[in-house]
């Protein structure tokens, strides 16, 4: 659908360019975005600003997706005026933010974010006030970035093209300085100025390359794609909790499915699951399965607006990476169970130095994966009390991923389906089955201990 709507762009540039001195101004009657399509409140903040005396515009993701017939989540404003003037023109604001000074207009639940136009990072620039508001890492990654500047210059320092139209919601006109609208209409992603500088000043730009291109159903441009294996190891400097807000955004969008396979191809996974990266490695038929099935089924269940829940995914994202810690802390003498959740508490304490789960997420995967050999105890009422259990679903849910990822589990998903849905007397006959070596029957000791590996290798 996407593509179909691309053709309807018109194209009023020849060849594609990264920098134009003047803009491409694109009338009302050349582009298919209407004022009508903008929140109204993006066109209230515009307008007032404007009628300060400021220059005004919606810019950003909200542009490119209502070009592309997309519902925006949010909407941007880039202005003249500074966070402080922003925030003397409307009441209803506050200011944001230490490395990117920004200034949120509060609409009842709708926020407008409004940022200043910026500059860019001369390496001449020897003012105190310059070397207060800009700031770089030695790797050249951006720590603070607050130095102001032009329209054209803040469209020179934005990351991607497609993210640098601004869309004057008065006279309808589209300004271009970087052949957005071509590469919308080629679909493609293409990083403005150095890939390799801009990558350096933030890594977390190569996510967003591979965000953009899973989200819109676009190619990343060769230039573009180029240095992003070479560099991926930056991310490991980014901090843990920016990276989990990042995973969230690629696995949680819709297309998390396409993401994934875009991310192993850039060599972007091993930054963000390196344990898992790992048990790709050692066990690729299962754990793909694994991770793709999970994938697949999230989104799913958001194209049906179903709830989803970080939770359940990270668990599936990180349980192949689970057996082998389990069983080498077997074979040092610790029980199963116990086994498992001391190499569960160690998987999760590495994976949090570089996506930093929150307990609100990490106790509830904990409790799935804690679940998952509780499951195949069933004798006495330890069935029953299962079911009461408030993440028995979840659990069950788990499960039967497991089980499509190629586990062997003797029907121990099936048994639970049956079980779920029998009345009371045959609920007490497939216990008694179990006890009494019915088909139902609980697998042996041995056989029970089998890592997941074997499932997938058979």
């Amino acid at each position: 659908m996407i593509r179909k709507l691309l053709k309807r762009i018109p194209s009023p540039f020849g060849r594609p360019a990264h920098r134009r001195t003047t803009p491409a101004i694109i009338p009302a009657n050349q582009h298919s975005l209407k004022r009508s399509q903008i929140s109204r409140n993006a066109v209230t903040v515009v307008e007032r600003l404007q009628q300060a005396g400021y220059q005004a515009f919606a810019v950003g993701g909200c542009v490119r997706d209502l070009l592309l017939g997309l519902d925006p989540k949010d909407y941007d404003v880039a202005t003249s005026a500074t966070p402080e003037q922003v925030r003397a023109t409307f009441r209803n604001s506050r200011l944001i933010g230490r490395r990117f000074k920004l200034a949120h207009v509060h609409f009842g639940r709708e926020i407008i974010e409004v940022a200043t136009f910026r500059a860019g990072h001369a390496e001449d620039n020897d003012s105190s006030a310059g070397r207060e508001q800009s700031l770089q890492s030695e790797s050249g990654r951006l720590l603070r970035d607050n130095i102001y500047g032009s329209l054209e210059e803040d469209a020179q320092r934005r990351d991607f093209t497609i993210n640098a139209l601004y869309y004057d919601v008065c006279t309808g006109t589209i300004h271009d300085y970087v052949n957005g609208l071509q590469d919308i209409r080629n679909a493609r992603v293409r990083l403005i100025g150095s890939p390799v500088q801009r990558y350096q000043e933030d890594p977390v730009r190569m996510l967003r390359a591979i965000r953009f291109a899973a989200k819109l159903d676009f190619e990343i441009e060769p230039h573009t794609a180029a240095p992003i294996a070479e560099l991926a190891e930056l991310l490991y400097d980014i901090p843990a909790a920016r990276l989990f807000d990042e995973v969230l955004k690629l696995l949680l969008g819709g297309h998390g499915e396409q993401t994934f396979d875009l991310l192993l191809e850039h060599d972007l996974f091993a930054p963000l699951f390196p344990d898992t990266d790992e048990a790709i490695d050692e066990q690729p038929d299962y754990t793909l399965r694994m991770i793709r099935q999970a994938l697949r089924n999230t989104d799913q269940r958001i194209r049906e607006g179903r709830p989803v829940t970080p939770a359940f995914l990270f668990a599936a994202l990180l349980w192949p990476a689970l057996p082998q810690r389990t069983r080498d802390l077997e074979q040092q003498g610790i029980p199963q169970i116990p086994a498992q959740q001391q190499a569960a508490h160690e998987l999760l304490a590495e994976q949090c130095r570089h996506t930093a789960i929150p307990k609100r997420f990490s106790i509830p995967l904990r409790e799935i994966w804690d679940m998952q050999p509780r499951l195949e105890r069933r004798n006495g009422r330890r069935a029953d009390q299962m079911l009461e259990h408030p993440r028995f679903r979840a659990a069950y849910d788990f499960l039967l991923l497991r089980e499509a990822a190629g586990e062997q589990t003797d029907g121990l998903g099936d048994w639970w389906t049956r079980y779920q849905d029998a009345n009371p007397d045959v609920r007490r006959r497939m216990v008694q089955q179990l006890s009494s070596g019915g088909p139902a029957r609980k697998r042996s000791r041995p056989n029970r201990n089998r890592a997941p590996r074997s499932g997938a290798e058979q």
